[in-house]
């Protein structure tokens, strides 16, 4: 019985530590660079600009605005994602990671 109550015990202290992912759905694609130029119209930035400034990351704009840029393997994606993609403009991708702050610790991303 002391075996059950102190596993119980662990759970319920340990839950609020296991991330979930979270997941953001046609998101604007934004450079770092770039990020505060483009804020109220994301859609206008091109993907000549976002692989010009690619040194500087990626990330994307929430719909209130806040920029969440990526962690290196984010970066990586985003920048395979822009390099096989024929849209000039309204890049848009679906992303999903846990958030870290203002960083996202991306396990998927998808133009």
């Amino acid at each position: 019985m002391n075996m059950r109550k102190s596993l119980i015990l662990i759970a319920l202290f340990t839950a609020p530590l296991v991330c979930t992912a979270e997941t953001w759905t046609n998101a604007p694609l934004v450079d770092a660079n770039c990020a505060a130029k483009v804020k109220n119209t994301p859609d206008v930035h091109t993907r000549n600009c976002a692989l010009q400034c690619s040194k500087n990351g990626f990330g994307i704009l929430t719909q209130d605005g806040t920029f969440l840029k990526f962690d290196s393997h984010g970066n990586q994606q985003a920048l395979s994602e822009l390099k096989n993609s024929h849209a000039n403009d309204h890049l848009r991708v679906t992303v999903a990671g846990d958030r870290e702050g203002d960083t996202i610790k991306v396990k998927s991303l998808k133009m």
